[in-house]
């Protein structure tokens, strides 16, 4: 972005210049009534102290931060935690709603929970919804937060802070799903490349030498080995080897010498050891046992 231009900085909603903060604000709209005002492009802009939550159900929004520019399509939810630039260009045929929540007011939620507050500390952008978290449950516990706010109910605090810890506890559950999701992918990734270098090595390599070239340190790499096959890395390697090694003694007549030699061993004896550690005896022992 230029920096030609000061931010836009708004106290309270887009285009309101006049508004000032109050730790008590709440303000639930629908998207429609305030973009169409700007003939559906909101500028990027900043709240310094709003929490806000923008639940698409149809439609697109090309949504642009400080480093991406991108197009979504409903259904999607958008949460901007507060001094985070976002700005918003709509199709005109977008619905869904805008909900507006001071700092002050999701902090006091949840200051008990330090661990779902801080999961809002950066945008999220969420876009897959499932049967146990289906996009109607958001839209539900919208429309329970517009008939609180604008009925004249009895005990109205109680009950909006019980629908908005409803609706921040399940957007924090997806968030956490979500970048555990990413993680999980991008470990088995990780393992699967390794395995894939392992088999294609035609030379010893060490630990480190691997992780290099999967631009992760060793010690990451061997996480993951733990994590995905409940072994470590340098195991992984032992095992592949002792998998040659047995398909060289049972189909083959290498001599014992000339397999730890196919299998780049500088020494024989070391190739025996490893192999008696991993399958319970000796290269000999093993092609004698199949050959009874």
């Amino acid at each position: 972005m230029s920096n030609d231009k000061p931010i836009l900085n708004f106290e309270g909603l887009y285009g309101d210049l006049n508004s000032r903060y109050s730790s008590e604000y709440i303000f639930l709209e629908l998207i429609t009534t305030r973009s169409q005002l700007f003939d559906w492009v909101i500028q990027p802009h900043i709240h310094t102290h709003l929490f806000q939550l923008f639940i698409v159900e149809k439609g697109q929004v090309t949504f642009q931060n400080d480093t991406q520019l991108k197009t979504y399509a409903g259904p999607c939810i958008f949460m901007i935690p507060p001094t985070m630039l976002h700005g918003l260009t709509y199709t005109p045929d977008v619905s869904g709603h805008i909900l507006t929540i001071s700092e002050t007011i999701m902090e006091a939620i949840f200051q008990t929970s330090s661990a779902v507050w801080q999961s809002f500390h950066k945008i999220h952008i969420i876009q897959n919804f499932d049967e146990n978290e289906p996009f109607e449950t958001f839209t539900a516990l919208i429309k329970a937060i517009e008939k609180e706010l604008f009925g004249e109910y009895s005990e109205r605090d109680v009950m909006l802070k019980t629908y908005f810890t409803q609706l921040f506890v399940k957007l924090h559950r997806m968030v956490t799903q979500g970048e555990e999701q990413k993680k999980d992918d991008v470990t088995m990734s990780h393992f699967r490349k390794f395995q894939k270098k392992i088999k294609e090595a035609n030379a010893p390599k060490s630990i480190p030498e691997f992780a290099d070239e999967l631009h992760i340190t060793p010690v990451h790499l061997n996480r993951i080995c733990r994590a995905v096959a409940g072994k470590s890395a340098i195991q992984l390697v032992h095992q592949n080897l002792i998998a040659e090694a047995q398909k060289y003694l049972l189909h083959t007549s290498y001599s014992v010498s000339e397999i730890a030699y196919l299998l780049k061993f500088e020494y024989p004896n070391y190739f025996a050891k490893l192999f008696k550690k991993y399958v319970g005896m000796s290269p000999v022992e093993f092609r004698q046992r199949d050959r009874k």
